[in-house]
């Protein structure tokens, strides 16, 4: 009855280990979640103003397929500003959420057996969206030696024929690695000379920590910008998960008329009010409110950290960005999601196998919630890992 294509697509991982916490908790057990990958803040009160403002204006009609001008204009100019990218509001696409954007951008691009490299650890959505379009993922295993990156030399091994794209994440889900500007001029020096194109996840782009700066892979060079899809959207750093905003650029207008295509006939446009919005998130207007999180954000990491620093079975990479660690558990045990299963039924604690994204012998926790919790959980942690019994 079902159709070969959807049987091949796996659940997410995180969504069932959050949407379990729910319901445990809802039973009544005393469930701590950190498998969530969105902030515990709420939205800015300048967002919420302009969605009221638009709600009030009864700016409730359908926009145009791609988005309207308005927010189009503005996220052109947050590109220009912010990244030194310079897009048309054209070469832009406003999506459900950057995960639309990238079901969007693979189903525009790839055929059968087409291969999309993409460095692991990985985002568990990833490698699905690639198999849902007929494409073929192709893993680059990364290691705590190099902070989960890839290297020049691997990535000039993993290409063959059959490649199309590559695949990239920084700062990353769920690693927290962030590329530098060097690294990512290493990466694009390989890519000289082919027709890959590059598919450039940058939603954890405003979460960094220890001054680091950001670098938009299409910024690195001309050859970079002309071959790159940037995907990005205010989820993350906008605290604005449920609002579903996400976009893609690209200058390449014969994949962007196929994206605004294809989203024609299926969603067309988001919802009117979300892109009114996004505008003031766009224009820099709550860059205050963005800061206090990433702060927060930077703190709760520190502390999480040194937690873990007094727990000798267990090891982690001090990420760079984004609001995760990927915890290495392979003193204890190297089943992740025997691990977890057990995390969670004896000390009510959830947190990610590492087997979703790739790599066993770890599990991603979420530092997105209060001190409070982050202590109470790691405290849990430590006891359940004194006395694990494999």
């Amino acid at each position: 009855m079902l159709s070969k294509r959807i049987q091949v697509l796996s659940p997410s991982l995180t969504l069932a280990i959050t949407a379990l916490a729910r319901d445990l908790k809802a039973q009544g057990r005393d469930i701590l979640s950190f498998s969530a990958g969105e902030p515990d803040f709420d939205t800015p009160q300048r967002v919420k103003d302009a969605a009221i403002e638009a709600i009030q204006k009864g700016c409730s009609k359908y926009t145009a397929v791609a988005g309207t001008p308005e927010v189009l204009k503005a996220i052109a100019g947050k590109l220009k500003r912010e990244n030194n990218l310079e897009y048309k509001p054209s070469d832009i696409v406003v999506n459900v959420g950057a995960k639309h954007s990238l079901f969007n951008i693979f189903q525009a691009i790839l055929d059968k057996n087409d291969e999309v490299i993409i460095p692991s650890p990985y985002w568990v959505t990833y490698p699905e969206i690639v198999k849902y379009s007929d494409g073929t993922p192709v893993f680059i295993e990364t290691d705590e030696a190099s902070c989960f990156k890839i290297t020049p030399a691997q990535l000039k091994a993993a290409i063959t024929p059959k490649t199309k794209v590559l695949l990239l994440n920084t700062p990353s889900n769920p690693t927290g690695s962030v590329y530098s500007k060097e690294e990512l001029h290493a990466l694009a020096e390989v890519l000289k000379g082919t027709k890959i194109l590059v598919v450039s996840d940058e939603m954890y782009e405003k979460i960094l920590f220890d001054g680091r700066k950001f670098t938009s892979v299409a910024a690195i060079s001309d050859d970079m910008y002309q071959r790159t899809i940037t995907v990005n959207g205010l989820s993350k750093s906008v605290a604005m998960p449920g609002w579903r905003f996400g976009y893609l650029a690209c200058p390449i207008k014969e994949i962007v008329n196929a994206i605004v295509d294809l989203q024609g006939q299926s969603t067309s446009n988001i919802n009117s009010i979300t892109q009114k919005a996004a505008i003031p998130a766009l224009e820099g207007l709550v860059d205050d409110d963005i800061e206090t999180m990433r702060v927060a954000f930077e703190k709760r990491r520190n502390l999480a950290c040194e937690l873990f620093s007094k727990i000798p079975q267990l090891s982690v990479v001090k990420p760079e960005g984004a609001f995760y660690l990927y915890v290495n558990t392979k003193a204890v045990e190297n089943d992740s999601m025997k691990f977890c299963s057990k995390l969670l039924e004896k000390t009510g604690v959830a947190v990610v196998p590492g087997i979703g994204f790739g790599m066993e012998g770890y599990f991603r926790l979420s530092f997105a919630t209060d001190d409070a919790t982050i202590q109470n959980g790691i405290a849990r942690i430590a006891d359940f890992v004194q006395h694990y019994e494999r």
